[in-house]
């Protein structure tokens, strides 16, 4: 499989995982159940939806937008991200959400990070304090145009592209958890080689940026990868919701993606499979999805998801990523 279909299937992925968990998002698991039973195939947001109200199946939401925003700026500087010209692009994007009526806002770490740069502090004090899921939940285009067979190097990258607004410990170290299994994944490496790969270089990068209280993402992430489905998807689901968590925090949705990948590499659950679990668990569903989808999909490839929901997943965004994927390759 080429690298080209590689990375398609990392950000196809990354959007149709997005999609999947747009009518879901910050919804409980009751309430999803409730409303959907669970998700198998794209679905329309309810009126009552807390972000996305109303929103046709297949819309993806930031997660897909700003992973976007971060490859085009990729491609502009070269390999390089500018941080003043990344902060000006999240200020935009959320002006123009905001224009739109929507709900699909900055997240809290991203939003304190552009106030603290509107307010005069410097790109290198903004995200000091960033220890969400915003940066993992865009750094797929920095993998696909970053090796991750030079580590030091792939870690400095993640970690230039986190400062502006997830400058953290925490932060840094779950973007490169994520990352490098998407990076791997373009390079051939098996499912189950990345994630372990992933889960190295988030220790590695755990030195990086400023250091802040709270769980290691490389150990949760060794322990995840201890849990098992064993045929009893409902307890493996309680444990992921009730133990791991699936809010916002790093340390919760980001090691809930990497659990669920790793039931695709052990072959208990199969790769759509997981997708939709991811949907259908409650709270940041669409983050959590768009993160395994981004990870699969560089290992299984564009072949690897439905080829009627990407179709459709385009359709209703107009959504090209090709030619935005062979510039990021290009970088590589």
């Amino acid at each position: 499989m080429s690298p080209i279909q590689r990375a398609l299937g990392a950000f196809y992925g990354l959007a149709l995982g997005d999609a999947l968990g747009m009518p879901t998002q910050s919804l409980s698991h009751e309430q999803i159940r409730q409303r959907f039973g669970s998700i198998h195939t794209l679905e329309d947001a309810g009126p009552d939806q807390p972000i996305a109200a109303n929103m046709p199946k297949g819309s993806i939401t930031d997660d897909t937008e700003q992973a976007i925003l971060v490859g085009r700026l990729l491609v502009q500087g070269r390999g390089r991200i500018d941080p003043q010209e990344l902060a000006q692009g999240l200020v935009e994007w959320e002006a123009a959400m905001r224009a739109k009526g929507s709900q699909d806002l900055l997240g809290p770490s991203t939003k304190h990070a552009i106030e603290m740069i509107l307010a005069g502090y410097s790109v290198e004090e903004s995200g000091r304090y960033g220890t969400t899921n915003g940066a993992a939940m865009r750094i797929t285009p920095v993998a696909i145009a970053t090796d991750v067979a030079e580590p030091q190097a792939f870690v400095q990258a993640v970690a230039q592209a986190c400062q502006v607004t997830h400058n953290t410990s925490l932060g840094i170290a779950s973007a490169a958890a994520v990352a490098a299994v998407v990076s791997a994944g373009i390079n051939g490496a098996p499912l189950v080689e990345a994630l372990a790969l992933g889960m190295r270089l988030a220790r590695q990068a755990e030195a990086h940026g400023y250091w802040v209280a709270g769980a290691s993402i490389a150990a949760r992430l060794e322990w995840a990868a201890t849990l098992r489905v064993d045929g009893d998807k409902a307890r493996f689901t309680r444990t992921l919701y009730e133990l791991i968590g699936t809010s916002v925090a790093s340390q919760e949705s980001v090691v809930v993606s990497f659990a669920l990948a790793g039931q695709v590499a052990l072959g208990q659950l199969a790769a759509f499979e997981a997708l939709c679990l991811a949907a259908s668990l409650g709270g940041d569903t669409d983050t959590i999805a768009a993160i395994l989808g981004a990870m699969l999909g560089a290992c299984l490839g564009l072949d690897g998801w439905p080829g009627d929901l990407i179709a459709l997943v385009r359709q209703v965004n107009k959504l090209d990523l090709q030619p935005l994927v062979e510039q990021l390759l290009a970088l590589r």
